[in-house]
Order: C-alpha cells, then sequence, then structure tokens
C-alpha cells in the first residue's frame, strides 16, 4: 500500500528558542506532522524551551537538536516560529542566521510568520521580496528592502511570510503546498 500522505519522507525543521509563540510553533508542528512529515525542533541549547502563549509563559517543548548540529541537507523546509522574544534573541546567534542563509541558498522553502522575519533581514533575505509579517514589525521589513504587503500568506520565490497566529491555516496550507510542489517538480 502507498502512503498518500501529502508530506510522506518528507522532513521539516522548526528552529525556536524560548518565548516562542506558542501556537505558532504547536500549529504547524501537529498540521505538518498530520500530513505525513517527520518535523524535529532545533534550539540553541538541547533543553526545553518554553513558549509565550498571549500574554504569559506557556508550555515547554522538547528539543530535538541543536541548532548548531543542524544539516540542511537532512531537511526539506524550515520553519521559524514568530513572538516577541523567540526571533530577537535568535537574530543575535550566529549559528541560526547561518542555518537560515543556508535553506535559503537551497532553494528550500523558508517560512517565517509573526516577528519571524526579523530573522530573515538579518539573513540578509528580505530586500527585493515581497513579505508580510507582524503589524509592529513591517517597518523593519521595508526598510530591509522588501515590499511589504497585508496579507495572511505571501509567497516570494522560496520565502513564506505570514503576520499572526490568525493567519495560521493559511501559513500551514502554503508549507504543504510548497513541499508538494517541490515533490511534484522533482518526480
Amino acid at each position: 500500500m502507498t502512503n498518500t500522505s501529502p508530506l510522506s519522507s518528507r522532513r521539516i525543521l522548526i528552529m525556536a528558542t524560548d518565548g516562542f509563540e506558542q501556537s505558532e510553533l504547536e500549529v504547524p508542528l501537529e498540521r505538518l506532522r498530520e500530513a505525513g512529515a517527520d518535523v524535529d525542533i532545533a534550539s540553541i541549547e538541547m533543553a526545553e524551551i518554553t513558549g509565550w502563549n498571549k500574554d504569559d509563559w506557556g508550555d515547554d517543548v522538547e528539543v530535538d537538536l541543536k541548532i548548531a548540529d543542524a544539516n540542511v541537507d537532512d531537511y526539506d523546509a524550515l520553519v521559524l516560529p514568530g513572538g516577541q522574544i523567540n526571533p530577537d534573541l535568535l537574530r543575535v546567534e550566529k549559528d541560526a542566521i547561518a542555518l537560515i542563509q543556508a535553506f535559503a541558498a537551497a532553494g528550500k522553502p523558508v517560512a517565517a510568520i509573526c516577528h519571524a522575519p526579523w530573522l530573515l533581514i538579518e539573513a540578509g533575505l528580505a530586500k527585493g521580496k515581497r513579505m508580510t509579517s507582524y503589524k509592529s514589525i513591517r517597518t523593519d521589513v521595508a526598510n530591509a528592502g522588501a515590499n511589504v504587503v497585508d496579507e495572511a500568506v505571501v509567497i516570494d520565490g522560496n520565502i513564506i511570510t505570514s503576520r499572526c497566529p490568525d493567519d495560521l491555516p493559511a501559513f500551514c496550507d502554503a508549507i504543504v503546498e510548497a513541499l508538494a510542489e517541490n515533490r511534484a517538480l522533482a518526480g
């Protein structure tokens, strides 16, 4: 019997640290696994990371590997949850930025939601791209040279961006579709 899951045999990396927006990690994790993908979580250290749930600390999530140990060749896509704290901490981590750049250079989908486009800015990926983000960082995204729009999900090449938790259904659909399309092109 053939596996008909749209993302069977696909591997996806979610990169996050303490202060990730709870829903922006958990919803893609669940949705991508439901679609058949194997999903790992990478962080700065091998320890549980704690989410931010609306206005207070949220749940802990188990980390599968350190960002420094992640290899772009082992994965088909990179997902970057937002929250204010998480991307602010990650954008000063050399290994995190190098990993984002490696995914982009390999032409693999890089999906960033909410405040996570800060990471795309730091990685030098915003200039000339059509992007969206959480409203409070749109000026940052525009100042980095992106064409900023106010839409639930924006796809420009291999870069996928969304605004906020309300956009998670469209964000997850875009990731699934990008990976399914890559499979069709490769197959």
